[in-house]
């Protein structure tokens, strides 16, 4: 019989890894945590992520549960709305067209208010999404889409508060510490084997979690799973997640799970380096394309900007830019909207052009038919239109007929200059295809059954997004899955 040295390991240093390591320390166990990263560089995709998280909320009183500073200006001046259990399934269906997982999708949203509690519990803060998800309209803000609730600093202080935790709970982290293969024996996982300063060492352990993130920086197995030319997008997070974890798990006969040629990607800056930079955090992003128009090198719309607000678009429509020619693409706002463009707009590292004619414009567009941009522009600014008030909080039907693509809201006239452009291509954030678990978070053979000792959290889970992807629910799903995981993983290993 093997001779455990930890109770628990975890598999990755990200936010579902680190809740997992939290949630079976405080039961007790001996936990042990793996980042292939160095230190300098851990967290995986967490740390570059701008915060959002989706949750279940009934309004102010809720909110200021998670969100106790929040002042009387705030309280006074904003219109919180509501995201109930039933707006969360609705939005969680129609974005993944009915596919996803039902259990997975129910613990998800009915965990997710108590999961935030806990969270604040373990020293991370909360903050209004003010300005990204909510605009002051007649001197009020009103959220819209579900997504009031913001991580304060972002996925820097997320990881930054979450290993403070641990490391106060005695939880030990190896950093540059690649995980190669599982370790098995009669109970099942009984371990991992890594290469630590150098050498292969066999660590011990009653149950492993892994957490370790999908296969997104991975260009072979991006063109494999995803299709032509994904191994030439851009990353925006962390190199580090490779898959390897789904490999080691796959090796061992475990079952997949979800949409394994669907990924969550987004308009990213042209010129942003091939993988994410922590400095930079997620503000190579664009997201703001509901507020103008987007065009290919041939100088045409290829979607609707209007369709719907962009925490339900963006990750969907970071793909399409990829089917482009050139694989780039161009936004493009007037003043009437600037004011609007959230602060990844204004970054010093961006691909931008301004003029104050769209015949000065035009040629600036690098890569672009600047004849047919123009045509474009002027169809769109003739479309007919109903009148109707813009309003950036509401979908507001204010919208084009009559274009091959109409743009359903939001759809402006382009006539205040000076005019901006910024350009984009796909930058790809996590991959959907993952492992089976169970509703206990348990890793599932081919055959249905648990396999003992390992569990699973985070993006290496399958089954909760297809085709499509709400903002903030990835971090809300890594914490709530984290959380069961490592609490499973604790009583297995007192089993």
């Amino acid at each position: 019989m093997a001779e455990f040295e930890q109770d628990v390991i975890v598999v990755g240093a990200g936010n579902a890894a680190t809740c997992a390591a939290l949630s079976a320390r405080e039961n007790g166990a001996r936990v042990l945590m793996l980042e292939v990263a160095p230190e300098d560089q851990r967290g995986g995709n967490s740390a570059f992520t701008g915060g959002a998280f989706r949750i279940v909320y009934h309004g102010g009183e809720d909110l200021a549960r998670l969100i106790p500073d929040m002042n009387e200006t705030e309280l006074r001046d904003v219109d919180f709305g509501t995201y109930s259990e039933d707006q969360y399934f609705d939005d969680m269906g129609r974005l993944t067209q009915y596919r996803c997982d039902p259990d997975l999708t129910e613990i998800l949203i009915r965990s997710s208010f108590d999961t935030g509690l806990w969270m604040r519990q373990n020293g991370v803060r909360f903050q209004l999404g003010l300005g990204r998800q909510a605009f002051r309209v007649e001197g009020r803000f009103k959220f819209w889409g579900g997504l009031a609730c913001h991580i304060w600093g972002g996925g820097k202080e997320l990881m930054k508060a979450l290993h403070a935790r641990a490391a106060r709970a005695g939880v030990q982290v190896l950093y540059e510490t690649p995980a190669i293969a599982l370790l098995t024996g009669d109970r099942g996982v009984e371990g991992v084997r890594v290469r630590h300063q150098g050498r292969l060492r066999e660590l011990r352990a009653k149950a492993v979690v892994l957490a370790c993130g999908g296969f997104e920086a991975n260009a072979e197995m991006r063109a494999r799973y995803l299709g032509p030319n994904w191994d030439l997008a851009k990353v925006r997070g962390s190199r580090f997640n490779t898959g390897q974890g789904l490999k080691m798990a796959l090796d061992l006969g475990a079952a997949v799970h979800g949409h394994w040629s669907g990924a969550h990607s987004v308009a990213w800056d042209l010129n942003a380096p091939p993988f994410g930079d922590l400095e930079v955090g997620d503000r190579f992003q664009k997201h703001n394309y509901p507020f103008g128009i987007v065009v290919n090198a041939r100088g045409e719309r290829f979607l609707d900007e209007g369709l719907d607000f962009h925490s339900y678009t963006y990750a969907q429509y970071g793909g399409e830019i990829l089917k482009q020619p050139g694989m780039f693409a161009w936004q493009i706002f007037d003043q009437k909207v600037v004011h609007l463009l959230r602060e990844e707009y204004r970054i010093p590292r961006i691909t931008k052009q301004q003029a104050d004619s769209f015949e000065s414009l035009a040629p600036r567009l690098e890569g672009v038919d600047a004849g047919r941009f123009l045509e474009t522009i002027r169809a769109f600014n003739a479309a007919p239109r109903p009148q109707v008030p813009f309003n950036p909080n509401i979908r507001d039907g204010l919208c084009t007929s009559g274009l091959a693509i109409d743009k359903t809201n939001w759809a402006q006239r382009l006539d205040q200059p000076p005019y901006q452009a910024f350009a984009v291509t796909t930058g790809i954030t996590f991959t959907f295809g993952g492992l089976k678990i169970s509703n206990a978070a348990e890793v599932e053979d081919t055959a249905g059954r648990p396999i003992g000792g390992l569990f699973a959290a985070g993006e290496i889970v399958g089954g909760l997004f297809y085709h499509n992807y709400a903002s903030g629910t990835g971090l809300m799903a890594g914490a709530v899955f984290g959380r069961l995981a490592g609490r499973g993983a604790d009583a297995a290993a007192r089993r």
